[in-house]
């Protein structure tokens, strides 16, 4: 039997408007990224989307998207869920990111020099627990709440690397996903803020 997940990015927060680095270190919710969540509300509202069961990282950014998306509603926090460990480059400005090489899927082992975590490291820890929910829970329809970096990174495991650059992995963004045999299926992302 096929389960549903649903996999999103949390709201912009006030180190994502001052262009931080951004993994284990939090900062909260602006209020663009408030409204971001209310609209990812709105569109799971009026598309009639109902949720069994609710996971979020044990991030505050990605609790304080999954409580307005889904008020009043028990939910489970997951490490796994969480960003990428960016090591000593957090809070430091994006502008320090290094470059892609041609070529190049994610940023490597780079910040593992750094204290953080390789894209490997990101990835294989994304798919377990969100294998691990799946296999485990008995709902249907299921609603993550992540991260962009760690999204990515899982994103790339079930699609080719020429069509996940296609996604746009903006605040509130919303990854669909058909679980079935121990695989997921990419079906579409959905962009709440931008598609009305």
């Amino acid at each position: 039997m096929s389960k549903k997940l649903y996999l999103m990015r949390h709201g912009q927060t006030l180190f994502n408007e001052k262009k931080k680095i951004q993994g284990a270190s939090d900062s909260p919710l602006t209020k663009l990224g408030i409204e971001q969540a209310l609209m990812a509300k709105a569109y799971y509202d009026d598309a009639n989307v109902q949720f069994q069961s609710l996971y979020s990282s044990t991030q505050e950014r990605a609790c304080d998207t999954l409580e307005l998306i889904c008020p009043e509603k028990s939910y489970v926090r997951l490490k796994g869920l969480k960003e990428w460990n960016f090591g000593l480059f957090e809070a430091e400005s994006e502008l320090l990111n290094p470059p892609h090489k041609p070529g190049e899927t994610s940023y490597g082992d780079y910040f593992v020099d750094y204290g953080g975590e390789s894209s490997v490291d990101v990835q294989n820890r994304m798919n377990e627990t969100l294998t691990e929910i799946m296999k485990n829970d008995e709902a249907d329809t299921m609603l993550a709440v992540s991260h962009g970096g760690a999204i990515f990174m899982f994103l790339q495991l079930w699609l080719p690397f020429e069509q996940v650059k296609e996604v746009k992995f903006t605040n509130c963004c919303i990854l669909e996903f058909e679980y079935e045999d121990a695989k997921f299926k990419f079906i579409q992302a959905i962009n709440p803020t931008e598609d009305k």
